[in-house]
């Protein structure tokens, strides 16, 4: 057993999977460990556990070896400890140690021909655990259908099941919040453009249509998480959260790389590497939300849920590092524009405008991707919502700061293009045609 790569895929069972009622489907497979789902226990947790199709392949065992094949619930700490003892030499199981909570044992099996077997184990130690499936038998392999179930029984009432973690029972709420507000954003917005309809460029309306999708976005992601903390299931709201996550994504990015090029209010048409940039980022929000899925509806007990997990996070960091380029070539040319142009005061104030606006979107990015992972990491299980709402606040903020700074106006420095810049603009055109 590789104790570094058990241990990767033990702890890298992140919030990335969603705790629910999980099908997993299990065939000739000889891994010593298999996780399955992570989930926070309140002092009532139960978990269900029906297992179908039940085989053991290879060396067949005696019963009592068999004490060495099943599943148990483990916390972070716990599975480092173990990972210790082995190490040391005190065990040579996982089973063989005090700090994990055994779920249930294959020696526990009426026969070895059973097939079909069912129980509920009852939690009552508050933690965040994740179900390991371990197999200490090198020789023997196991299929199975596994059907899961983790949930806390709310207080007062033992009949009602909250199938969320307890560190994410709010979300539900938080999100259909947070769709509000964006919902009220765009109504402002649509009064904005109206107002200030003389001087809208294609931009704004591309604005509206990424804040609505944002509003839609997090509306179905209420949804879905409504209904998983009620059944267990997305009912299908998980199918429409995919699709207006897929179209948030590809719009936000492209929304920053349109504005970094300065399309529709300091040029109207896109440079070849502009297009470039686009023609790279969309794709690259196709493989990770295809990642994304994949991720949420497998679960870690799949083979290649570790390298799909890998994926989604590299190309979301390509993703990052290319909407950045638009920006760095647009400061540069407006830099050498203010060296050589006579109206240079309003280059320079395009300028400075433009290093806000990078420094923004790496800050935005920053905060998002390593920030709130870090606070995720350090934050207590039954606060695991606080590291979610951080991230849906800096989000928000980004998207406000955006459209403040490119609201259509007609003395805001971005739009301030007199005739001299027009007749630049369609020369540089001109030459790029005559390239092609």
């Amino acid at each position: 057993m590789s104790l570094p790569l058990v241990l990767l895929s033990l702890l890298s069972v992140a919030s990335l999977v969603t705790a629910e009622v999980r099908f997993s489907e299990i065939r000739s497979d000889g891994r010593p460990i298999i996780p399955f789902d992570e989930f926070g226990f309140t002092h009532r947790g139960r978990l269900e556990l029906n297992i179908t199709r039940l085989s053991l392949s290879g060396a067949t065992p005696d019963s009592s070896a068999l004490s060495k094949v099943g599943f148990f619930l483990s916390t972070r700490d716990a599975w480092v400890h173990v990972l210790q003892q082995i190490e040391d030499g005190e065990i040579n199981c996982v089973f063989g140690s005090d700090a994990v909570q055994k779920v249930y044992t294959f020696d526990r099996l009426p026969s070895l021909t059973t097939t079909e077997l069912n129980f509920v184990y009852a939690e009552i130690d508050a933690d965040q655990y994740t179900l390991v499936f371990a197999n200490c038998l090198p020789q023997l392999k196991v299929s199975m259908s596994v059907r899961s179930a983790m949930y806390n029984l709310e207080d007062g009432n033992s009949n009602s099941r909250d199938y969320l973690s307890a560190g994410k029972t709010v979300l539900p709420r938080a999100f259909f919040l947070f769709s509000i507000i964006y919902f009220v954003m765009a109504v402002i917005w649509v009064n904005v453009l109206y107002k200030k309809r003389l001087t809208v460029h294609g931009i704004h309306y591309f604005m509206l249509a990424v804040v609505l999708l944002k509003a839609l976005n997090l509306l179905c992601e209420a949804e879905d998480k409504s209904y998983i903390k009620r059944t267990g299931s997305a009912h299908g709201w998980d199918v429409l959260f995919y699709v207006f996550s897929f179209l948030k994504g590809i719009t936000l990015f492209s929304l920053i790389v349109l504005i970094g090029t300065g399309w529709s209010f300091l040029k109207p048409y896109l440079q070849d590497k502009d297009k470039k940039v686009l023609m790279i980022v969309i794709p690259l929000q196709v493989v990770a939300n295809i990642a994304q899925v994949v991720i949420d509806e497998t679960g870690p007990f799949r083979h290649e849920w570790v390298t799909w997990k890998q994926v989604f996070l590299l190309v979301d960091v390509i993703c990052c590092c290319a909407v950045l380029f638009p920006i760095v070539w647009s400061i540069k040319n407006l830099r050498e524009a203010a060296r050589t142009d006579g109206k240079a005061a309003v280059n320079l104030m395009k300028l400075t405008l433009f290093r806000h606006y990078y420094i923004v979107v790496i800050c935005y990015i920053y905060f998002t991707r390593v920030v709130v992972y870090a606070l995720e990491t350090i934050t207590s299980y039954k606060y695991l919502w606080t590291s979610i709402i951080a991230g849906e606040l800096a989000t928000l903020a980004f998207y406000v700061f955006t459209g403040y700074k490119f609201k259509p106006e007609a003395h805001n420095p971005y739009f301030v293009i007199d005739e001299d810049e027009d007749a630049a603009t369609e020369q540089l055109k001109l030459e790029d045609e005559f390239e092609l």
